[in-house]
């Protein structure tokens, strides 16, 4: 097969991303960075994205990575998660009352001090459900180029500031525990294709991130029931974390600096009011329930699905408790949005 072969160009993006992700990931765990193959590769990935690189991860890859991280996340679930359900209505509603703070705040923040137009400020302040808010802003609400560059950054920098917390802050985290045994490859594939199925049904079902939930579901349901007790074997683990990172900073390409820069100021404001609000909820929370901080903001931060889980696995906390926010977060927002965006049309047509 030539080089310069169509098979060739069309792996060649994808093959380089996954480099990339791996060398920065090896780099940041040498360096004893927490979620080193994770973070190091989302941030490697990120500048190659910005330095015009061809960065890209194919759809059908990425529905992979959804899948591989909800294995993940379900086989993680301690047998004892269930006691905890007890402790949410707390978290839950401080959840709810975060997520109207970090919209009206930085929303209002982006239009005040950054003086975007209402629609691109406040469609950029919802932290979640990127492509309803991106198919939103294709439809006319807001300036879908800023939005996209505001919401990405967002969910790098989430991504960035959890290790990089873990590692200068007195959170609490642990190290996962130490598995002795490991799923072998014929249950590997039967865990894989019971995921997947599950996942399809969650798709059909509108299920918000159905794949990653869908998956986590099928695994949980199949390690509480008996089925299983092995661990993932550890290599697999860590290609996810590798492919996660890919994926974080594959979202960059296409970007132009300009693009960046004008978006970049306002993103990183933004970012910082949400991570500043996210900390003072857990906070509160942390005061009235017996749980890591750690494990808290986690599950309050507004982060990607599958990263956050991702991370919530490579600092050993209760996976089970982070996506159920997550998924709770999402629904919520899938109320939240549309209501928005017609106060937003309101608010537009006197104008």
């Amino acid at each position: 097969m030539s080089i310069g072969s169509p098979l060739v160009k069309n792996l060649y993006p994808t093959l380089l991303t996954l480099a990339i992700s791996a060398g920065g990931g090896a780099v940041a765990t040498a360096l004893s960075m927490p979620a080193g193959w994770l973070m190091g590769g989302a941030l490697a990935v990120t500048a190659a994205a910005m330095a015009g690189l061809p960065m890209r991860i194919p759809n059908r890859l990425r529905d992979v990575v959804f899948v591989l991280v909800g294995m993940m996340m379900g086989a993680s679930v301690a047998p004892d998660s269930l006691s905890l359900i007890a402790s949410w209505p707390v978290s839950l509603a401080a959840l709810a009352l975060e997520l109207v703070l970090i919209i009206s705040l930085t929303g209002w923040m982006l239009s005040a001090v950054f003086k975007l137009d209402t629609g691109t400020a406040y469609m950029s302040s919802f932290p979640g459900h990127l492509s309803f808010v991106m198919g939103i802003a294709s439809a006319g609400v807001g300036e879908p180029r800023q939005i996209a560059i505001i919401q990405v950054i967002r969910i790098l920098m989430l991504t960035i500031v959890v290790p990089i917390g873990a590692m200068f802050l007195p959170i609490d985290h642990f190290a996962p525990p130490v598995a002795s045994e490991f799923l072998d490859v014929w249950q590997l594939l039967a865990l894989a294709a019971g995921c997947i199925a599950v996942g399809l049904v969650f798709i059909r079902l509108k299920v918000p991130a159905g794949l990653v939930l869908g998956a986590m579901a099928a695994a949980t349901a199949a390690k509480l029931g008996g089925l299983y007790t092995e661990a993932m074997p550890g290599p697999l683990v860590v290609l996810t974390f590798i492919l996660v990172g890919a994926q974080i900073g594959s979202r960059f390409a296409g970007i132009t600096a300009r693009e960046f820069i004008t978006a970049a100021k306002g993103g990183v404001v933004a970012t910082a009011m949400t991570v500043g609000i996210v900390t003072i909820m857990a906070w509160i929370v942390s005061l009235l329930v017996d749980m890591p901080f750690g494990q808290i903001w986690l599950g309050l931060s507004p982060g990607a699905l599958e990263g956050m889980g991702a991370l919530g696995i490579a600092l050993g906390y209760d996976t089970a408790f982070i996506a159920a926010h997550h998924v709770i977060r999402l629904l919520m927002l899938s109320f939240a949005i549309p209501a928005v965006v017609v106060l937003i049309r309101r608010r537009e047509k006197p104008a």
